[in-house]
């Protein structure tokens, strides 16, 4: 089975080898090569439309699964406890219908978020 390692870093590094996890705190965003072996840089945004990490103290896992859509090899799988665990092949259909929902979703959230934020803007503080 695959593995990753994984570096927290300020600041990600210009050149990013094969198997390793680099995870910046400050810039809420891990980088790592594509786990099949294209080369490819992976970029996944932690915040709360994008990708969250968890980090137990010994490993670490990014949710939800990264599908590489774009890329020409089209991996997808997850990074589970520094484990790679590959995931089916989608056609284009599943790959749309997905990237529809996340669209929707990230909508949604920043609407709840704008609406929450004018709301606190009728408050007045002395």
């Amino acid at each position: 089975m695959k593995t990753v390692e994984y570096k927290f870093v300020e600041r990600i590094p210009n050149d990013i080898p094969e198997g390793i996890l680099f995870i910046s705190i400050e810039f809420e965003t891990a980088i790592h090569k594509c786990c099949c072996g294209c080369g490819k840089e992976v970029v996944t945004p932690i915040s709360p439309t994008g990708w969250k990490l968890i980090y137990n103290g010994e490993s670490v896992s990014l949710y939800p699964s990264i599908g590489n859509w774009s890329f020409d090899c089209k991996s997808h799988y997850w990074i589970r406890e520094n484990r790679v665990l590959w995931a089916d092949k989608w056609s284009s259909s599943e790959i749309e219908e997905v990237r529809k929902n996340e669209k929707l979703e990230r909508e949604k959230y920043y609407k709840k978020k704008n609406k929450k934020h004018r709301n606190w803007k009728k408050w007045k503080f002395f």
